[in-house]
Parts: structure tokens; sequence; C-alpha cells
């Protein structure tokens, strides 16, 4: 049932902050590993399972929540997704060790993996059916700049105060949020009945999706099919899935409802919310490694440069929301927002080493405008197919595949840029040698000025060389970031006639619903 005047925007605010707290604790730790490596006594390999715990335990209970809502009843199964997060977070700030680190992170990310389909849910069930596009828009503002502040607002905290305060800084948040929802939100009068528990499906979801999620996550780092447990795992998440998507669509109680994917705009909508993911998380992902690792930033210094982008991507959802209530067709305004990511790729993909905050401002602003004409149009394309009970288990399927697509996309690009840089490094080595002249006057120039600084000539030589070599690193490693770039574009600009090939009868139909 839709809610009006104040409750409706005090629900929305709930909602929105929850999902926003989930999202943002998804990057908010990355730039405080090394951090926690210090003061926890951990190895990078360690390290690295504070982000795959909350990845798996998100990917996990995303698909589930639908079912989790309906058997427990969503404003119950909301307020304790909260609390659980929350609660999580204060022992996450109070580990002492780091596989006790792993552990509250795996509990704050089921907690997490509750609140981001559960909100979506809530919100387009507060909105009437006509404002659809305006309750995605407003959904929307979290999912995008929840990812691209968490690093800005982890590196602040942790440059300011200490790493367990990116936890801790949730509490109160979480507190608020707990209090508005027990008080504001109602329960959902489509809640369907639970007779029997599908334990079958919920034992091949945690054994084929978190298989599947430990792969994209640890793969790369692992060498991937060179290490046995990778091995395993990528077998194993092969048979879970396929037996996993078997059980759903022969039991009579799935846990997760799979025939929901009968509805073509859903179906069509999963693949291309995938793909919004994949874009969305590589270029995270990408550029502040581009910004700290080559051009010298801080991590509080990416994240005002990627500030910009986040405030457009927010000024442009209520519009994008409104001109889909006014009926302009939501696959042309997606098709517009690929172009603008394509766009965002080649501008980047002419970066130097000398580029500074001001070479970066107009691309971003371009992927602000881009995503929020992604975002919203193909997550009501999505959805505004489907009633009542439906739409919980749509929306955890869709924001399942948002996430997948950005655990591959983020594996596939460092995969990539890995090999890239080795290949660019191989190929500028060959052009390192006495014979080639300006080599040789590039090492005779470093030659001379460490011997001007009272080094030895078979010092200063030596010293010559490894600088040479840190140069032919570096100018490697911006060669397969640009080579990154490039890929994320062509990857988004086939997608414009795909998207386009929508049938327009099909769209026109969505539209129509919508506006009833």
């Amino acid at each position: 049932m839709a809610e009006t005047g104040a409750r409706k925007w005090i629900i929305t605010i709930t909602v929105v902050m929850a999902a926003l707290l989930e999202l943002i604790d998804t990057t908010v730790v990355n730039v405080s590993l090394t951090n926690i490596m210090g003061n926890l006594g951990a190895t990078l390999e360690d390290v690295a399972w504070v982000i795959t715990a909350y990845a798996v335990a998100n990917v996990i209970i995303v698909p589930m929540t639908g079912w989790l809502s309906s058997k427990f009843g969503r404003k119950n199964y909301f307020a304790f997704s909260i609390i659980l997060f929350t609660t999580a977070s204060f022992f996450c700030g109070h580990a002492t060790s780091i596989w006790e680190l792993v552990i509250f992170r795996f509990i704050q990310g089921i907690g997490g993996g509750g609140l981001l389909t559960t909100s979506q849910a809530i919100l387009i069930e507060t909105f009437p059916k006509e404002e659809l596009g305006m309750a995605n828009a407003l959904f929307g503002l979290g999912v995008v700049i929840g990812p691209t502040i968490g690093p800005t607002l982890g590196g602040y905290i942790t440059d300011h105060f200490n790493w367990p305060w990116i936890f801790y800084i949730n509490i109160p948040l979480g507190a608020i949020a707990t209090f508005l929802t027990l008080t504001f939100i109602h329960e959902s009068p489509n809640r369907r009945k639970i007779d029997d528990i599908d334990w079958w499906g919920i034992i091949l979801l945690v054994i084929g999706v978190g298989s599947l999620q430990v792969v994209l996550e640890r793969g790369e780092s692992e060498d991937w099919f060179s290490t046995p447990y990778i091995v395993v795992l990528s077998i194993t998440a092969i048979l879970g899935m396929v037996a996993f998507i078997w059980r759903e669509l022969t039991t009579a109680h799935p846990i997760v409802d799979l025939r929901v994917l009968k509805s073509k705009s859903l179906a069509l909508g999963t693949v291309f919310t995938f793909i919004l993911g994949f874009g969305l998380f590589a270029s995270v992902f990408i550029f502040p490694i581009l910004c700290q690792n080559l051009l010298g930033f801080t991590a509080q210094q990416t994240g005002l440069i990627l500030l910009p982008g986040s405030l457009a991507t927010a000024l442009m959802m209520p519009f994008v929301g409104t001109m889909l209530k006014k009926g302009v067709p939501p696959q042309w305004m997606a098709a517009v927002g690929f172009t603008g990511f394509f766009l965002f790729s080649v501008l980047l993909s002419h970066s130097t080493l000398g580029s500074g905050i001001d070479d970066f401002f107009w691309p971003l602003i371009v992927r602000g405008i881009g995503l929020s004409l992604l975002f919203v149009p193909l997550t009501t394309m999505a959805l505004s197919g489907l009633q009542g009970k439906d739409i919980a288990a749509g929306a955890g399927l869709n924001n399942m595949m948002r996430q997948l697509g950005g655990s591959f996309g983020v594996a596939i690009m460092t995969t990539f840029v890995t090999q890239r840089t080795a290949f660019h490094r191989s190929n500028l080595i060959e052009h390192i040698n006495s014979f080639n002249p300006i080599s040789a006057e590039r090492i005779n120039t470093y030659t001379k000025g460490f011997m001007a600084k009272g080094f030895p000539l078979q010092q200063a030589q030596a010293m010559a060389n490894r600088a040479l070599e840190g140069t032919v690193i570096k100018q490697s490693m911006l060669m397969s970031y640009m080579d990154s770039f490039l890929i994320v574009g062509v990857f988004f600009i086939i997608c414009i006639p795909i998207v386009l090939i929508f049938q327009r009868k099909h769209e026109g139909q969505m539209i129509l619903d919508a506006g009833h």
C-alpha cells in the first residue's frame, strides 16, 4: 500500500540510509587494509579475506531476502538485518585478531545483504505505481554513491582516527535506522505464506554462489587454476549452481523463486543489471589504483576527485525518475547512459603520468550522468512487470546479478591489468640496451646524477639501472590501465544496439503498466 505525506519521506530516508550503510561498507575497508595488517599482525593474503568474507555473505543472502521477508515479515526482517549489521560492526571494530575480524565481517555481510533488497522492496511499495521510476531513482542514490564514497570516507577516518572507526561509525546510524523502521514502516500486505523450508535450496545456494564468489574474489591473487583449492571451488560452483537451479525450479516452496524470471522484463533487466555491475565496480576498482599507485594521490584525495561525479549522479537521479514518469522510453535513456560510460572510458584511456585533478573532472562528470541514466531505467525495466509478492524476489535476483557483475568485472580487470602490465614491460625492456641511443642516454643521465650526489661509478650505474626499471614498470602499469579503460568502453558501446533491440511494443507495455 502506497504511503503519503511525511511518513512516505521518513520511510524513504530510512531505507536509503540502510542501503547506503550496506554499500559503503563494501568499499570503505579497502583503503584501511594496510593499517589493519599492521595492527593485527596479518599478512596481505590474510587481510584480503576481510573483503572476501563480506562479499561472499552478501551474494549468498541477497537472493534469499524475498523468502526471508515472507517467512518472518518484511518489517521484522529489515529491522533484524539492521540490528545484525550494526552489532557486527561493533565487534568488527573490537576484533583482536585477523580471523576474528573476518568472522564478524561475514556476519556483517549477512545483515548487510538483507538491507539492500528489502530496502528496495519497501521503497517500491511505499510509492504509487506511477512513481516507480522516482522510487528506483532514490534507491539508486545509495547504490551508485555508496561504493564511490566508501574509499573517501575510509581514507579520511583512517588518516584522522583509526581503522576501527570505519566500523563504529555504523552504530549511531544503525540505531537511528532501527528506530525509524520500528516506528514508521508497516508490514507488507503482500506477504506470502511460507509452509516448508527449502533446506536443500539453502545448502546448494551457499555452496554454489559462495564458491563462485570466493573464486572471483581470490582467483587472480592465487594465479587462478594453478591453485588446487581454486580449481575445486570452481567445479563446486558449477555443480552447485546447476543443482540449485534445478532444485528451485522443481520444488513447490523454493528459497529463491526463479519462476519470476518468466517475466521478460525481469529476465532482460537482470542481464543488463549484470553489465551495469561489471562497469560500475570495474571502473571504481581501476581508477583509485591509477590515482594512488601511479599518480601519487592519497586515498582521501582520490575520493575527493570522485566526489563531483557522485554529486552529478545524485542530481540526475530525480530528473531521470521524472522523465520515466513522463513516459520517456527507458531503453533510450539506458542507451545514452551506455554512451556516457563509453566516453568516460575513452577520455581516461588518454591519461598520462602527468595527469592531474583537472584532467579527471569532466570524464567523471560524464560517468556520473551515465550511471544515473543506466541504473534507474534498467531497474525500472526489470521490476515494472512484477506485482505484490514477486517484487522482493525479483529485486533480490536483480541485486544479486549486479553484485556478481561487479565481482566478475573486478576479477577480469585485475587479471587483465596483470597480464597487460607484463606484456608492456616485456616490450619496453626489449628497447633498453646499449645499442639504443635513447635508453643509453637515459642511463648515462641517471648515472651522472647519482655520481653528483657522491656515489661511486659502479654503485651509481646499478642505481641508474634500478631507476630505469622503475620507470619501465610505471609506464607498463599506465599502459595496462589505459588498455583496461578501452576494454570497458568497448564493452559498453557493444551494449547500445543490444538494449535498443528491446521490443518497442514490450517496452511500451511496461511503461503503460507503470502508469497504472
